[in-house]
């Protein structure tokens, strides 16, 4: 019989648990005898407040016990032992974008952006211009946001960008943008915090869409900042309270349900996204492929220096928009959809979109939890398909 209690548990701390046990364990509430593990979702508008203002739930939009347990647990994942980190849970991952971008940037002040990054940044610039604030761009490979930096409030991160899959060398660029004085944010969607963890490479803030490989189900909206320390973090929730970007309490129940299995889900797709990458590194038709965790890739030192894995996203380049098309409408076990880091793995013609500068041929690939053998089986018979049509 195992005497193991919750009490020794608690007194382990979580940093010196495997990623896997700190996963199926993040945020949960001390165990109380009859009440489940993983309270349900608290619905609720307002909570009962006589007398003084006070306790930490008193509205709907301020605060959720259901949003607290999942905070906790994000923090636990991204910034395991940091004294002082807390995470700011959203309604979505440009909302979470937003929140970092717009507020802490003022009229006069420089942002710099990648230029590869993802496509609704753009949106963000004309919208930070609107307001003053100037904003320079550079590519993410070579660490060339470097040439850009100086005299810049906010250096945005993405690493890797997405849909190009560039690295560049996090602790080199949080060195020279805070010899500067430059805060540092860094988008972790991709890698997830099993993958990368932004504040241990030394960055201010680690933002990510939990929508995607977090949450690995493709069946809510999700965003996330997680600040260093609780000076930005208030910084970052009174923004939340003003523009109202709250995510829904199932929504945040349902995140935190799912995290339990990310090391399962992340390890399965990880492996397949490196199997579709070395199969299709052998086909003549395939172009511009790129996996951080191939040892041919450009950014693969350089990502092995930071990343303690290389995510489930592959992007390559087939001859021109008929041939992408064919291959797409070949596959049988990857859905054509424009997320990434689900479970079902996914894919599409990037260039559909117009907001990306990629070949008309340009896919991007998020390998699922398929089985291996099955999934590599499916993208071959795809290529087939498609040069036979050519």
């Amino acid at each position: 019989m195992n005497e193991h209690t919750a009490a020794d548990t608690a007194a382990v701390p979580s940093e010196q648990y495997g990623d896997g046990t700190r996963a199926v364990r993040a945020g949960l509430p001390e165990p109380v005898k009859n009440e489940p593990p993983l309270p349900g979702p608290v619905f609720a508008a307002h909570f009962h407040l006589p007398g003084e203002v006070e306790g930490p739930y008193t509205y709907g939009r301020d605060t959720n016990p259901t949003w607290t347990l999942l905070e906790r647990a994000i923090t636990e994942l991204e910034a395991p032992g940091r004294e002082g980190a807390e995470t700011v849970v959203f309604a979505s991952g440009m909302a979470a974008v937003s929140a970092v971008l717009l507020s802490q940037a003022r009229t006069g002040d420089t942002v710099v952006l990648p230029s590869d990054g993802y496509q609704a940044l753009p949106l963000v610039r004309e919208q930070l211009e609107a307001y003053g604030v100037r904003v320079r761009t550079a590519p993410t490979g070579q660490d060339a946001q470097l040439g850009v930096l100086d005299g810049a409030r906010l250096l945005w991160i993405e690493t890797p960008s997405n849909p190009g899959l560039d690295v560049c060398d996090v602790r080199r660029l949080v060195r020279a943008a805070h010899t500067g004085g430059t805060l540092v944010a860094v988008d972790n969607t991709l890698a997830t915090p099993l993958g990368q963890r932004p504040l241990e490479l030394g960055a201010d803030f680690s933002v990510a869409s939990g929508t995607k490989g977090l949450t690995g189900h493709g069946d809510l909206l999700l965003g996330y900042v997680v600040c260093r320390g609780p000076e930005p973090a208030a910084a970052i929730r009174r923004w939340r309270k003003i523009v109202g970007a709250i995510p829904g309490p199932m929504e945040a129940w349902l995140a935190h349900r799912s995290l339990a299995t990310l090391q399962l889900r992340a390890g399965r797709q990880w492996g397949n996204a490196l199997a579709v990458a070395e199969a299709l590194a052998d086909r003549a038709e395939v172009t511009g492929l790129r996996y951080p965790g191939l040892a041919s890739d450009p950014s693969h030192k350089t990502a092995a220096r930071q990343m303690h894995g290389f995510g489930s996203v592959v992007s390559f380049t087939l001859p021109d928009r008929a041939h992408a098309e064919r291959f797409m409408t070949a596959l049988h076990l990857v859905e054509d959809a424009t997320s990434f880091g689900g479970v079902r793995s996914t894919a599409e013609r990037r260039g559909r979109w117009g907001g990306d500068a990629v070949p008309e041929g340009f896919i991007r690939f998020s390998a699922g939890a398929e089985d291996p053998e099955d999934l590599v089986a499916d993208v071959l018979r795809a290529l087939d398909s498609a040069a036979a049509g050519a």
